[in-house]
C-alpha cells in the first residue's frame, strides 16, 4: 500500500517517541498497512518493534484511515511496553552482563487448513498428514514462566513453548479465550513409578 510522506513522518516520529519513553534499545521497526475487507473498507496496521535481539513487540488494528490505524497500534504498542518497562530494561542489562543466551533450536512448520468436505466418514480425517505451507528454524529459550508470560503478552502470539529455567523441561503458556494465560507444566513420572510400569 503505497503511503505518503505525511504518514511515513508521524509513523516514523511516533514510533521514535516511543522508544525513547519506554526502552531506547529498539535495534528496529517495521510497519506494514493494509487494506482489509471485501470493498477494502478498512486498513490494517501492524507494528513490529524489535528489542534486543530475542524480543518483539507486535500489534495489529484495523479503523477506516491509515492514520487512525497505526495510531491505534501504536498506543497499543506503548501500552505493552509501559506494562513491562522495567523488565525490559532489566533484560537488556542481564543480557549485556551475560551475552550467551542459552536455547535449543526447533522447527517451526505452519500447516494448511484442510478444506471443509462432506461429512461422510462420521468426522474422522482421512489421507495423508496436513500439507506443510512454512517451514523456519526457531529457537526455544530457557526463560522463567513470568519472563514467558512477558513475551507472550508483548509478541501478540496466541501461545509460546519455551524450556522452563527451573527444570529445564519444556513447557508452554497460551492465551485462553478468557483473555488469561494458562501454563502447561507436563508432570513427568518419577524413575520410581517408571519402574513399577515398565
Amino acid at each position: 500500500m503505497d503511503v505518503g510522506d505525511a504518514l511515513r513522518t508521524h509513523v516514523t516520529e511516533k514510533l521514535e517517541d516511543i522508544n525513547s519513553k519506554y526502552f531506547n534499545h529498539a535495534t528496529f521497526a517495521t510497519v506494514t498497512f493494509s487494506k482489509e475487507g471485501h470493498g477494502h473498507g478498512q486498513i490494517k496496521a501492524h507494528i513490529q518493534i524489535r528489542i534486543g535481539k530475542d524480543i518483539s513487540v507486535m500489534a495489529d488494528t484495523l479503523a477506516g484511515d491509515a492514520h487512525g490505524a497505526f495510531d491505534a497500534a501504536a498506543e497499543k504498542v506503548a501500552k505493552q511496553m509501559r506494562r513491562y518497562k522495567k523488565r525490559l530494561r532489566d533484560h537488556h542489562d542481564r543480557l549485556e552482563q551475560t551475552p550467551e543466551t542459552e536455547f535449543v533450536k526447533a522447527r517451526d512448520y505452519t500447516l494448511a487448513n484442510e478444506p471443509e468436505e462432506a461429512d461422510d466418514n462420521n468426522g474422522v480425517p482421512e489421507g495423508e498428514d496436513p500439507v506443510v505451507i512454512a517451514e523456519i528454524t526457531t529457537d526455544i529459550q530457557i526463560m522463567s514462566v513470568s519472563d514467558a508470560v512477558m513475551r507472550l503478552d508483548l509478541s501478540g502470539q496466541q501461545a509460546m513453548m519455551f524450556r522452563n529455567a527451573k527444570h529445564k523441561k519444556l513447557n508452554m503458556v497460551y492465551r485462553r479465550p478468557d483473555g488469561n494465560i494458562g501454563w502447561v507444566d507436563p508432570a513427568e513420572a518419577d524413575e520410581g513409578e517408571l519402574a513399577q510400569t515398565a
